[in-house]
């Protein structure tokens, strides 16, 4: 079964989202990702113990930091599943564009396209 989702996703592979950090998330809004989005395993079942909960903390510190700047929160958001729920995957992603194309561009895009 292969299954598709939006072109305009780009997925960077970590061996835990324990290993995403704020400044990760941060420097990918900054330098004009519309969104960002992690996909960690099932609560409670993380292979490293608690990554996944580390990362939904991380998550939810930025969401509260774009709030304090002015952009939307929704703009960064954490997703579980486990590694075989490809088509949940794809929901996810869908949903994640879905909610980006509602907002319209990260307004910081254009800064960034001007300091290049």
């Amino acid at each position: 079964m292969r299954l598709s989702y939006p072109s305009n996703v780009k997925i960077i592979l970590v061996p835990c989202t324990g290993k995403v950090d704020v400044v990760h998330m941060l420097k990918a809004i900054q330098k004009g990702a519309d969104g960002v989005y992690c996909v960690g395993c099932l609560e409670g079942a993380c292979h490293y113990n608690e990554g996944n909960l580390r990362c939904r903390e991380r998550v939810n510190h930025v969401r509260s930091l774009l709030q304090e700047i002015g952009l939307e929160s929704e703009r960064v958001r954490m997703y579980n599943l486990s590694s075989g729920e490809a088509p949940t995957f794809v929901a996810y992603a869908k949903e994640m564009t879905e909610n980006i194309l509602k907002l319209g561009p990260n307004p910081l895009k254009k800064k960034a396209e001007v300091k290049k």
